[in-house]
């Protein structure tokens, strides 16, 4: 029996330990109704059925629209119709806010191709000089 309690007493150490780890690196999410969030792609299943995979596949699927939560960590979002194999409903660890920021956003040039397939090349910006 004091074998036992030895055994049971060295286990409390690792536990205490994740616990407290656990404790700070743990953050509470919560979204309202109307935020948009990044999905997570993680699960094997899900990766097929978006159609991303491979090595250099996207952690995160596009924003979506929050339609309503369900229970505490659960929340249903808004699939566009080519993803209509996969459930709405998600858990909170699978979503990302997405930060809306004016800066990050990058304008689409739309490059003019002629008829033999050629074009123009604009010069952005002039990198490095030599003397």
């Amino acid at each position: 029996m004091e074998k036992v309690k030895i055994i049971k007493e060295l286990l409390k150490t690792p536990k205490t330990h994740q616990k407290s780890y656990s404790n700070v690196c743990h953050k509470d999410l919560e979204f309202k109704e109307d935020d948009w969030v990044f999905m997570k792609v993680s699960l094997m299943k899900v990766i097929m059925r978006v159609g991303r995979k491979g090595k250099l596949s996207l952690r995160y699927v596009g924003a979506r629209k929050i339609m309503q939560r369900i229970g505490q960590v659960a929340y249903k979002l808004e699939l566009p119709p080519e993803m209509s194999l996969v459930k709405p409903v998600f858990h909170v660890s699978m979503l990302k806010k997405v930060i809306r920021d004016p800066s990050l956003i990058v304008t689409v040039v739309t490059i003019e191709v002629k008829d033999e397939l050629s074009y123009k090349e604009i010069p952005v910006a002039i990198l490095d000089r030599q003397v």
